[in-house]
């Protein structure tokens, strides 16, 4: 059964306020701006009580689904949703987008769930991965949402989101494609 999927960025974080001197800050997570950008999103976004919101394992992204999701719906953390560059890059990734560890998850956002899929992807950073492997993993995560009763929001970022454009199928992806501070971006029936 067709289904669509949203991705959405996050609202403006902490690590933006004085960019780029801030990127090396460890777990930003939103400004008053980035919660007001989405809680003026929660009127755009609708959520059924089968669709499932996969969210990126930050402080930011987390909080972003906090404010936007009325009740818990189907919310599962995953770092396959996590920070990655676009386009890809050899360069070490910036402190700010470091994922929390599963251990920190499970005590400080008791509430969530997070995604398995049998892989061992908490240990291996999306954001470090060659394309090959990113690829493989990303469709792997894509069959597990299709699976779904209901349709696929990723609360993420925009190199992420960008990334999984181009596993979707999309072409002539470049920055210019990202997403604004709390943006959202639908492909329907994929």
């Amino acid at each position: 059964m067709p289904m669509d999927i949203t991705f959405i960025r996050h609202g403006h974080g902490e690590h933006l306020k004085d960019y780029p001197n801030q990127l090396n800050c460890l777990h930003p997570g939103l400004t008053e701006l980035g919660k007001s950008q989405v809680i003026a999103l929660r009127e755009q976004v609708v959520f059924a009580p089968e669709d499932v919101i996969l969210v990126s394992p930050t402080k930011r992204t987390i909080e972003t689904a906090q404010l936007l999701i009325p009740n818990k719906n189907l919310v599962f953390l995953s770092p396959l949703v996590g920070p990655r560059m676009f386009p890809q890059s050899p360069v070490v990734p910036f402190v700010c987008d470091q994922t929390y560890s599963k251990e920190e998850l499970s005590h400080q956002y008791t509430d969530l769930r997070m995604v398995e899929l049998g892989l061992d992807c908490w240990e291996e950073s999306i954001n470090q991965m060659d394309a090959r492997r990113f690829k493989i993993l990303a469709e792997q995560l894509l069959e597990w949402c299709r699976q779904q009763s209901g349709n696929t929001f990723i609360i993420s970022h925009d190199g992420t989101i960008s990334n999984y454009r181009m596993v979707l199928g999309e072409e002539g992806v470049t920055k210019s494609d990202f997403l604004g501070e709390a943006g959202q971006y639908t492909i329907k029936n994929f």
